[in-house]
């Protein structure tokens, strides 16, 4: 998780990514059928407990997907600057897919 460096392959980066999304929706939609309101309202102690979890879990799968992107952009011959993409509204986002659909390149980092 905590590993910059190396590389990743295509594989490696999107079957985590699309696992991590599909569990986040369904543990999003059962904690929220629980709670019997949005995750976001806060009316108890509970839901502060609910909410203050989700988000350390939040942090920690986006430090791991950080990681494993920079490695993928390290897999296609780029420095883990190139995430920085991300920032251009709409264009970065487009740009950032097409870098993680690139295939891999020899002599990479």
């Amino acid at each position: 998780m905590f590993n910059f460096s190396g590389v990743a392959s295509l594989g490696e980066y999107w079957i985590p990514v699309i696992i991590n999304t599909l569990l986040g929706f369904v543990l999003t939609w059962i904690v929220q059928t629980i709670l019997g309101h949005s995750i976001e309202d806060i009316y108890t102690w509970g839901d502060w407990s609910a909410k203050t979890g989700s988000l350390v879990i939040s942090f920690i799968v986006w430090l791991a997907t950080l990681s494993l992107s920079i490695r993928r952009l390290h897999d296609t011959n780029r420095t883990g600057w190139w995430i920085l993409i991300n920032i251009l509204p709409f264009i970065g986002q487009i740009w950032f897919v097409i870098l993680m659909l690139w295939p891999s390149l020899p002599n990479n980092y």
